[in-house]
């Protein structure tokens, strides 16, 4: 599993927790909230609490292999976490499906335009929100 390596490569411990919160955030195939996780991991017999949950999705984030989308609340899996990069996210309002750009030139484009400001961005993260194909021709 690229988890554990990248885990192991970075000296973090990926404990049977946060390994059960990746996997449930990626099965879930759509971004999935913080409290979702915490009632599967309740029906699973796990003892967990919210806090528990926040830290596993912070190590999860801070390991590169989560992400989260602040206007939906809710997280997904990064969909390349071998490497670090900005995301950019197209959000169907619809049904929530999202998916993960990494668009270099969208990227500079955003440091570039920042620098000229003045500004030093230190986390990039670009949500777009609008109709999927599916959606659009329902």
């Amino acid at each position: 599993m690229t988890a554990d390596r990248l885990c192991r490569e970075k000296g973090l411990r990926f404990t049977r927790l946060r390994r059960r919160v990746l996997e449930l955030v990626w099965t879930s195939h759509k971004p999935v909230g913080a409290y979702d996780i915490l009632q599967q991991l309740n029906s699973e017999g796990r003892k967990a609490a919210p806090p528990t949950v926040y830290r596993a999705l912070e190590f999860l984030i801070e390991a590169g292999l989560v992400h989260r989308l602040d206007s939906l609340n809710a997280f997904v899996g990064c969909a390349d976490p071998s490497n670090s990069h900005t995301g950019q996210f197209l959000i169907c309002r619809a049904c929530r499906s999202v998916a993960e750009l990494d668009d270099h030139d969208i990227s500079d484009t955003v440091q570039r335009t920042a620098a000229n400001l003045g500004f030093t961005a230190v986390h990039q993260m670009l949500e777009i929100q609008g109709l999927c194909e599916v959606c659009r021709k329902a």
